[in-house]
């Protein structure tokens, strides 16, 4: 969960701190020891988006990010998404093709025939 930390100047402990920190707020502290075979479909796809908060971007990317999950778990993560960007600020592009996933964004973009519109 830490691993993009523990390249920069980030001490263990604090790498530690932020990585139960983040757990927490996806909602998975309780699942902090399990191994990535021992979790869902969805608590895998809030651990990855966990490891690509814990670092603080400004900016995250998501390529498909409910893709594979069913429509409760997609709910779910939309709804991550749009806490973290109204209570953090931080910008979440999502490439989609689920429309109903699109209509949750605040700004559409959409490309057709290689075309941006």
């Amino acid at each position: 969960m830490g691993c993009p930390l523990r390249y920069s100047k980030v001490p263990p402990k604090e790498i530690h701190r932020r990585s139960l920190a983040m757990l927490e707020k996806m909602g998975l502290a309780d699942r902090a020891t399990h191994r990535p075979d021992e979790l869902s479909g969805g608590q895998q796809q809030r651990v990855a988006i966990a490891r690509a908060l814990i670092g603080k971007p400004a900016l995250l990317l998501a390529d498909e990010p409910t893709g594979a999950l069913d429509s409760h778990v997609s709910k779910e993560i939309m709804d991550l998404f749009i806490s973290l960007n109204l209570e953090e600020g931080i910008t979440i592009i999502i490439i989609t093709h689920d429309e109903k996933i699109a209509q949750q964004c605040s700004r559409h973009v959409m490309m057709k025939d290689g075309v941006l519109r």
